[in-house]
């Protein structure tokens, strides 16, 4: 293991994870506060493979899902902790057109695509383009060049994504692209998260959760927006006060429950006109543990974890199952690209997309 610099209080290792089976080296980069927070990045997808915060005790523990190994993430298909690109969440029909051009995308969802495709950023080696400590945090920068027509998209896109460790325990995910033809861009980050901890997991049902909006968007029964903004009053997706999210996750007479196996849907953000807007707040009773998630886009898509379904093997060999985690991601809506009305993923040459999120840590008061 290399220490980069110990002058600072947030402090950045560099170490290596593991080898692809072709010997490519997968590399790790270890953000860590002086309370002992740590975040590891390893360049296998630009993946946040570890997040250690404490619980109301001090206990640090792991707050993330993943894997060991980068083989593990190479053979499951649940993109955990994943940098998502080019286009995050599903393209109904896995085609879209722009500027009266029809682009055929990669179906990996049935006949949708889905999370950039077969082989989406997730699924890509990320080069290490920075390491830094300064009086603001630790943080490294990642890139990656995605060439016209990769899955299908037009344009060279080049991607950046900088994790920033700031010493009050808050991870910065910064993503940026830029491209040389018109495209779509949506990138995200997919990690699943909980709360009590990965050496002492519970179900995520005893999590209570608190989403700042009024609307989400119903989906067909291939989890396709149907372009409709539904209030969410009185409905099973009320999250505007913190619900425990295994109070209604079950709920058999709700037909979006049901398409979606439980959560698996964007919800639409009241604050979405600041600048640095509330997504989410999740905390977990027991542990204490909370995060908070913070973005500049208009949206979140809340994932219950519905298809962990006991055969995905994750770190310590624990197998995952239906609710041992949840995906809170940001974004911009899905299928936006077909649906004129939702917020647009579009990207001009001379262009720079940005996403700002923020998971910030901490113990409930």
């Amino acid at each position: 293991m290399m220490t980069v610099s110990g002058a600072m209080a947030a402090d950045a290792e560099r170490e290596v994870f593991g080898t692809l089976e072709d010997g490519t080296e997968i590399e790790a980069v270890v953000l860590s506060t002086e309370d002992g927070i740590t975040a590891r990045i390893i360049t296998l997808g630009a993946t946040l493979q570890s997040l250690q915060t404490p619980d109301k005790d001090g206990t640090l523990d792991d707050i993330v899902l993943g894997h060991d190994t980068p083989a593990e993430y190479l053979a499951t298909p649940q993109y955990l902790g994943a940098t998502i690109g080019r286009f995050a969440n599903r393209i109904g029909n896995a085609t879209f057109t722009l500027d009266g051009t029809e682009y055929t995308l990669e179906a990996n969802d049935g006949d949708n695509h889905l999370h950039g495709g077969v082989t989406g950023f997730d699924k890509l080696v990320w080069t290490i383009s920075d390491i830094s400590e300064d009086e603001n945090g630790a943080s490294v920068t990642l890139s990656l060049t995605s060439p016209d027509g990769a899955g299908g998209y037009p344009g060279t896109v080049e991607a950046s994504v900088t994790y920033m460790l700031d010493d009050d325990g808050t991870l910065t995910i910064d993503h940026r692209a830029t491209t040389d033809k018109t495209t779509i861009i949506n990138m995200t980050n997919h990690s699943y998260f909980n709360l009590s901890g990965h050496a002492d997991m519970r179900p995520i049902l005893g999590h209570d959760l608190m989403i700042p909006a009024s609307a989400y968007t119903p989906v067909d029964s291939g989890l396709i927006p149907t372009g409709e903004l539904r209030s969410v009053a009185e409905t099973p997706f009320d999250f505007r006060e913190p619900m425990r999210i295994g109070a209604r996750v079950r709920n058999s007479t709700d037909e979006q429950i049901m398409l979606g196996l439980g959560y698996d849907h964007n919800f639409v953000l009241d604050t979405a006109d600041d600048d640095m807007a509330l997504a989410a707040k999740l905390s977990d009773p027991v542990s204490g543990r909370m995060i908070k998630i913070y973005t500049d886009k208009p949206a979140v898509q809340f994932y219950s974890g519905n298809f962990l379904d006991g055969t995905t093997p994750g770190k310590g060999g624990t197998l995952y199952r239906q609710g041992d985690g949840l995906c809170l991601e940001p974004q911009v809506y899905p299928d936006a690209p077909n649906k004129p009305d939702f917020p647009s993923a579009r990207l001009e040459p001379g262009e720079e997309y940005v996403h700002v999120m923020k998971i910030k840590t901490g113990v409930a008061k």
